[in-house]
């Protein structure tokens, strides 16, 4: 059942992760422009396995303990993303290659919290599902 509320919240992690992403800068160069995601191979690579985790989960709603998992795969991923972005914010020093943190640093964040809703509908509607076994 792709109506359920766990599917727009995957759906919008992955909106998230893969369109943010290329939109938003997670931070300013020395020379003053904007880098982004698309520019990195390594970001751009995670942001995309992020949100293709999302959008496999969307469509394992038979299987509520496997989309559980991966949603949990998908949270840890964002957060080694967001420990990423949080080295290269605190080792910024001097004349490195970052010299100013961007919005899109937040991105991982917004992912995160919109990842732990859904799998707590997912683990709703698991229990809601058990209940119900047992009074047959």
């Amino acid at each position: 059942m792709l109506q359920r509320i766990q599917t727009i919240y995957l759906l919008l992690a992955a909106g998230a992760s893969a369109g943010l992403s290329m939109f938003l800068s997670y931070a300013m160069g020395i020379n003053g422009l904007a880098m982004y995601v698309k520019d990195d191979t390594f970001l751009l690579g995670m942001f995309m396995g992020s949100a293709i985790l999302s959008l496999i989960a969307i469509f394992l709603f038979k299987n509520r303990k496997l989309q559980f998992v991966l949603g949990r795969i998908n949270i840890i991923l964002n957060f080694i993303l967001l420990g990423v972005f949080v080295y290269w914010s605190l080792t910024v020093s001097g004349e490195t290659k970052i010299s100013e943190k961007g919005i899109g640093m937040l991105i991982p964040i917004i992912s995160i919290v919109l990842l732990v809703m859904a799998n707590k509908a997912i683990k709703k509607d698991e229990n809601l599902v058990k209940s119900v076994d047992r009074l047959r």
